[in-house]
């Protein structure tokens, strides 16, 4: 069979008027089931404690008018062009344009964050925003050792954010101990529980692995708004001492940074220390992921969340392996959340909520698992992007989850899904045919 007949002509499609008439019909009965609670009635508490509601049937109306609309004319372009390849899509040049800034890409963001407080010195919102970013990608990071390599679902890694914030916070608080003495305990404090958490699910894979998780991460955030003796309930802890650089305070005393150094003190100088200190930790994270990708634990993980069966027959501890998977990544969390408690200086439950783990999932999920550029540019995306729809708050998430269906039915495996083997051989060896005759190989 030639490869012009293997490819499915314009014939084979379902095609006619009543069918695209159908399929439109089809998807604006399902924006209108969709839409009707998000858009059609709107809902909140009223002055006496009531629920009060009004109609917005208008805006229904067109939203669902449009996904019919843009039903057809998707329908009439998919007849018109027929099935298309990647390589007739895109011309060779542009693909090799694209192959070559790929390969730069990396190396120009980290030279754009290494100079981000240069550029934007004078503009504490993008620098608030940028360490902010920063966060959210070393948590993608934390968690992509657990959900890209290991591929162990975990729905509740907000609890390991919690327990390194508020480890840091209370051993500042309490015993007065510096951020770099703190920093590692928190991630020790938080690795530890993470292998508390991978002893229970050892057994388990999947969805019911995904429900155990996510009951771990309530768990940590009820035993923190209830255990008010220690952590301070509701009201959190307050006054977490900020960072210094290696003692010497970021303030504007004789003894600070800014009276050593001879030069005027400015509040900007703690807000670029705080990026550059998240910055490091986040390549300090990546650099460690990466040399543990290729290291034999590294290969174990990604054997395991190929095929754990396969895994057991080639004699790998399936056990230490998924120990050590949330171990490393509640250890990454765990730093991530002793720097928010010292950049934040306040901490309490309503900041490790479900909706974390949610977003931390959804950068490593649109990224690529197991892509470490990939969680990066989402983070970036999804951080930076809702900043660009606060203004329209009613309509912020739904068009975040347009864009989250929009990217899986366009890039299923993420916005880069493909990364090179850890494994490799560099040049072609010849096999003696003696070598794979049956019961030789």
């Amino acid at each position: 069979m030639s490869a012009t007949s293997a490819r499915p002509s314009h014939a084979a499609l379902p095609s006619g008027g009543a069918f695209i008439l159908k399929k439109a019909l089809i998807s604006a009965l399902v924006a209108l089931v969709l839409f009707s609670l998000m858009i059609g009635v709107r809902t909140e508490a009223g002055p006496q404690g009531g629920l009060i509601y009004w109609t917005r049937f208008g805006d229904l109306a067109a939203l669902v008018a449009t996904v019919f609309g843009g039903s057809i004319i998707v329908e009439l372009l998919r007849q018109w062009w027929g099935p298309i390849d990647k390589d007739s899509l895109v011309p060779k040049p542009v693909q090799s344009a694209m192959s070559f800034a790929g390969r730069w890409l990396a190396p120009a963001l980290l030279v754009f964050a290494f100079l981000v407080p240069v550029i934007f010195y004078d503009q504490r919102y993008i620098l608030d925003l940028s360490i902010l970013v920063l966060t959210y990608v070393m948590l993608g990071w934390g968690l992509n050792v657990v959900v890209g390599l290991a591929g162990l679902l975990d729905l509740g890694y907000v609890a390991f954010y919690a327990v390194g914030a508020y480890s840091y916070a209370l051993l500042a608080t309490n015993f007065g101990l510096s951020f770099w003495v703190c920093l590692p305990l928190a991630g020790i404090l938080a690795a530890f529980w993470g292998v508390l958490l991978g002893f229970p699910v050892l057994r388990l894979r999947g969805d019911y692995l995904a429900i155990v998780t996510l009951a771990f991460g309530e768990i940590i955030r009820l035993v923190i708004i209830n255990w008010q003796s220690l952590t301070g309930g509701p009201n959190g802890v307050s006054g977490i001492p900020r960072p210094t650089m290696f003692g010497i305070p970021l303030d504007n005393s004789d003894s600070g940074l800014a009276a050593r150094l001879g030069i005027e003190f400015s509040p900007t100088h703690r807000l670029v220390f705080l990026f550059y200190l998240i910055l490091a930790m986040a390549l300090l994270t990546n650099w460690v992921t990466i040399r543990l990708r290729r290291l034999p634990i590294g290969r174990a993980w990604e054997a395991l969340r190929e095929d754990e069966v396969a895994c057991r027959a080639l004699g790998i501890n399936t056990t230490t392996t998924k120990l050590t998977a949330f171990a490393t990544g509640a250890m990454f969390g765990g730093f991530a959340g002793a720097f928010f408690a010292t950049r934040q200086g306040f901490i309490s439950p309503e900041s490790f909520t479900f909706q974390e783990s949610a977003l931390v999932l959804a950068i490593v999920v649109l990224g690529g698992m197991g892509s470490q550029l990939g969680v990066a540019l989402a983070a970036l995306t999804m951080i930076g992007g809702f900043e660009l729809f606060r203004g329209l708050d009613q309509y912020r998430m739904l068009v975040f989850g347009i864009a989250m269906v929009l990217l899986m039915i366009w890039r299923p495996r993420g916005l880069i899904g493909h990364r090179a083997p850890t494994v490799f051989l560099e040049r072609n060896q010849a096999i003696s045919s003696d070598l794979v005759k049956e019961g030789h190989g």
